[in-house]
């Protein structure tokens, strides 16, 4: 995927203000909309130009850009590291997916779910002038689905000062996760989003859960999976061995002949739930280093005795 300099193509300065962001959309959308331009790229040009006023143009989506894209410029090669959003704070405002033939991968890649509104939440304000829910990313630790956890969470929003320019505020709330969490569960925060219009009260902030990378586990809705190395003899003759899994410690049976990549599966140990996910263990066969005498010559003898073939029939499967 390729970068897109915004900034570039509205030829603007980073630290332009909004009404000069304005300014320089209006006068390049006289010059390249299709009904009046003559130049022969005048659709590609103000599809980028569109493209480019609905990131700078917008408070939310401009903050969140700048953050993301220093260092890069227009055509290199870029991805979204993992996180980049967490802790932004959407509005009810929505990129919506009949939008997406015209904005390029790169927008939709960054902001297609941006601003999502919660489950029966309507996109504008209710008569009574409730305010906005707002939806922000937040990333936790598996652990924390299995017992729950009280945390304290950043949260980033953006404001727009006087003089137009773009100002990230932030603020910190001690959030209960309850136990059971799901990756992608949205946690509802009541009159935590923005102020209500009058007398109206405020709306929700909508916390989308995700999980940090684990070294050693991975959740799959409600399933934990995880890599179980053993040694070839546990697995060749069978054992039962402790496993540190994500609830506490478990003893598990290793079948005898099992082999390299098989899952076993422990029922309930996966994320907890009223019907609790499983504990799906991969199995990793790993071989003792022939790093001395004693442990060349094992190895030495099973060549010479065992009628084994790694790469023949036998060996697979």
């Amino acid at each position: 995927m390729e970068y897109r300099d915004y900034y570039q193509t509205l030829g603007v300065e980073r630290d332009a203000t909004a009404d000069q962001i304005r300014k320089a959309f209006r006068k390049l959308a006289r010059k390249y909309h299709p009904d009046v331009s003559k130049e022969p790229d005048a659709d590609e040009r103000m599809k980028a130009v569109n493209e480019a006023y609905a990131v700078l143009g917008d408070a939310e989506k401009r903050a969140a850009y700048d953050q993301l894209g220093r260092g890069f410029a227009q055509g290199q090669d870029f991805s979204p590291p993992p996180g980049w959003d967490d802790g932004f704070e959407w509005s009810g405002r929505q990129f919506h997916a009949r939008d997406a033939g015209e904005f390029s991968d790169f927008f939709a890649e960054l902001f297609g779910r941006m601003g999502r509104a919660g489950p029966g939440r309507p996109d504008h304000h209710e008569f009574d002038g409730r305010g906005e829910d707002h939806l922000a990313r937040v990333q936790l630790d598996l652990e924390d689905a299995y017992r729950g956890a009280q945390r304290q969470i950043t949260l980033r929003s953006p404001r727009i000062d006087a003089e137009g320019r773009v100002h990230l505020d932030s603020r910190t709330l001690e959030v209960r996760i309850p136990k059971g969490v799901r990756e992608g569960q949205i946690i509802r925060l009541a009159g935590q989003g923005h102020p209500g219009f009058g007398a109206g009260r405020a709306g929700d902030l909508l916390l989308e859960v995700h999980f940090r990378p684990h070294p050693r586990f991975r959740a799959d809705g409600r399933d934990v999976h995880m890599n179980l190395p053993v040694a070839p003899w546990e697995a060749a003759l069978g054992a039962v061995i402790d496993v540190d899994a994500p609830d506490g410690k478990l003893r598990v049976r290793i079948p005898a002949g099992a082999q390299g990549g098989r899952k076993l599966r422990v029922r309930g140990h996966g994320l907890p739930g009223k019907v609790p996910g499983d504990l799906l263990l991969e199995l990793q066969v790993v071989l003792p280093p022939a790093d001395d005498a004693k442990a060349r010559a094992l190895y030495e003898r099973m060549a010479e005795e065992l009628d084994f073939d790694p790469r023949g029939s036998a060996g697979h499967g």
